[in-house]
C-alpha cells in the first residue's frame, strides 16, 4: 500500500481579497513543503481562484460571518502534520487548529495561547508582508511580491473596457454611486467603454449606477459574475476603478491598471504593490472599517481625483 502523503492544513476562511493577499504565503508553503498535500480551509465559492494559485491541492470549505473564525472545520482525517494559521493572530483561530492535534502549528504568538511559539503580531503591517514574515520566522522563504495569477482561458465579455466596481465589504468603503456615475460619464465622453460589476447581493447598487451613467444592459454585470468571466474581464480591462475590495486585488494579480479608492483603511495595510500601473487614492484620516455609511476619508476623494489618476496611468487609451 502506498503511504499517505503528509498533510499541511492552512486556515484562511476569508474573502476574495484576503485570499489574493495570501497567495505569496501559500506559494511559499508549496515550495517549503514539497511532497505534502496542501489543504486550504476557505469559503467554497473561492475554489476557482484557489485552483489558479497553483499552491493548493484541495479546498476544505470553511466560512463564518464577517471576518470571524469558523466554529469548526469538517476535518475527518488523521491529525494534519502541519497546520498554518493565516487567518488571524488568535486565540480563536489557534484553538480551532489546535483541536485537530497537528504535529506542528505555525502561527503568531498570543498571550492567551502561550504554547504557540511564534513571532509577534504587528497591527500596522501590510497584509502581504505579515504572512510572509510569519513563514520566514519558521525558516520558510516567502516573497510578498509573488502575487500574479496565470491569465484566464475564458474570453473577456468586454475587452479593453474601464471596469467600475461600486460595492465593497462594508458601507464605510463604498464611494457614493453618483460619484461613480460622474466618472463613468466622463470616461464614456472620452470614447472609452465603461462596464459595471457587482458581487452577490449588489444588484440594486449596480443598477442604480448603470441608470445614472446611462449604461446599456450589455455593460452591466451585477449580481456576481462567475469567477472565470470576472477574471477574464479584469485581466483584459484597460483600467479597474474600485474601492478597497476583492476586485482591486484581482487587478493586481493580473497586472491590470487600477485606481483604488481607500478609506477608512489606508493603503499601507492593504494597498497594491508600488507600481506605475496602480494608483491608490488616500487622504485620511483612518476611521471605522465597519461603519454604516461612507467614511469621511473616502468622501474626500472627488471624481476629478479619480479621473486625474486614470490619466496618470501608463498606456491609457482614449479612442
Amino acid at each position: 500500500m502506498t503511504p499517505a502523503r503528509p498533510r499541511l492544513l492552512v486556515l484562511r476562511a476569508l474573502g476574495l481579497g484576503d485570499l489574493l493577499a495570501g497567495v505569496p504565503a501559500l506559494r511559499a508553503l508549496r515550495r517549503g513543503f514539497p511532497g505534502y498535500e496542501i489543504v486550504l480551509a476557505a469559503p467554497g465559492e473561492l475554489e476557482p481562484v484557489v485552483a489558479m494559485t497553483g499552491a493548493v491541492d484541495r479546498l476544505l470549505p470553511a466560512a463564518a460571518p464577517g471576518r470571524e473564525v469558523p466554529r469548526s472545520l469538517d476535518w475527518t482525517e488523521p491529525p494534519p502534520d502541519v497546520a498554518v494559521d493565516l487567518h488571524g493572530n488568535g486565540p480563536p483561530s489557534h484553538r480551532l487548529l489546535q483541536a485537530l492535534r497537528p504535529r506542528q502549528l505555525l502561527a503568531f504568538a498570543h498571550p492567551e495561547t502561550p504554547e504557540v511559539d511564534g513571532p509577534p503580531w504587528y497591527a500596522r503591517e501590510h497584509e502581504r508582508d505579515r504572512w510572509c514574515r510569519l513563514l520566514r520566522s519558521y525558516g520558510i522563504d516567502a516573497d510578498p511580491h509573488d502575487v500574479y495569477l496565470p491569465r484566464p482561458q475564458t474570453a473577456s465579455p468586454a475587452p479593453g473596457a474601464a471596469v467600475l466596481h461600486p460595492g465593497a465589504g462594508s458601507p464605510a468603503r463604498c464611494w457614493p454611486v453618483e460619484r461613480h456615475a460622474a466618472v463613468a460619464t466622463e470616461l464614456r465622453a472620452r470614447g472609452m467603454r465603461v462596464v459595471v460589476t457587482g458581487g452577490a447581493g449588489e444588484g440594486d447598487l449596480v443598477a442604480r449606477l448603470a441608470k445614472e451613467a446611462g449604461l446599456d444592459d450589455a455593460d452591466v454585470f451585477g449580481g456576481g459574475l462567475p469567477f472565470g468571466r470576472l477574471a477574464a474581464l479584469v485581466a483584459d480591462a484597460q483600467v479597474v476603478i474600485s474601492g478597497d475590495t476583492g476586485i482591486a486585488h484581482l487587478a493586481v494579480a493580473y497586472a491590470t491598471r487600477s485606481v483604488t479608492l481607500f478609506g477608512p483603511v489606508p493603503p499601507s495595510l492593504w494597498g497594491p504593490p508600488d507600481s506605475p500601473r496602480h494608483r491608490a487614492l488616500w487622504y485620511g484620516p483612518e476611521g471605522d472599517p465597519h461603519g454604516r455609511r461612507p467614511d469621511p476619508a473616502l468622501l474626500r476623494i472627488t471624481p476629478g481625483d479619480v479621473l486625474r489618476a486614470v490619466d496618470e496611468l501608463p498606456g491609457i487609451r482614449h479612442p
